[in-house]
């Protein structure tokens, strides 16, 4: 533990700090990063998959966390990391954008469209 012998953090401040709250927050932004480390893809799958499985997909660029790009498919009870190059990885974005489109006409033409008179 950090005494305020050791690090007085009001040295840093002109108002008083309260250290456990300053503790606290360091605490959660290292809980932040390890978190954002562990969902990061580390390597591709190597087979496609099939259409009917995709619940749906998620993009992960190059940054701080993450070393490659990679498309997140959406499984039932898990994620899978594809190679945005491949020409699997872009029939299955295409499947799944196809059946958004699908899900949400069919959603469009089952909503009553309400009308009032004035």
């Amino acid at each position: 533990m950090l005494s305020n012998a050791v690090f007085p953090l009001s040295v840093f401040y002109n108002a008083p700090v309260n250290e456990n709250i300053v503790r606290i927050l360091f605490c959660l932004q290292i809980i932040c990063v390890c978190v954002s480390l562990a969902s990061c893809c580390l390597r591709y799958a190597r087979r496609p998959l099939p259409c009917k499985q995709l619940l749906g997909y998620s993009i992960q660029t190059i940054n701080t966390f993450c070393d490659i790009n990679a498309v997140i498919f959406h499984l039932p009870e898990r994620f899978v990391c594809a190679d945005p190059s491949m020409r699997w990885t872009q029939r299955g974005m295409k499947c799944v954008d196809e059946q958004r489109k699908k899900d949400a006409q069919i959603i469009k033409e089952k909503t009553p469209i309400i009308t009032t008179t004035a």
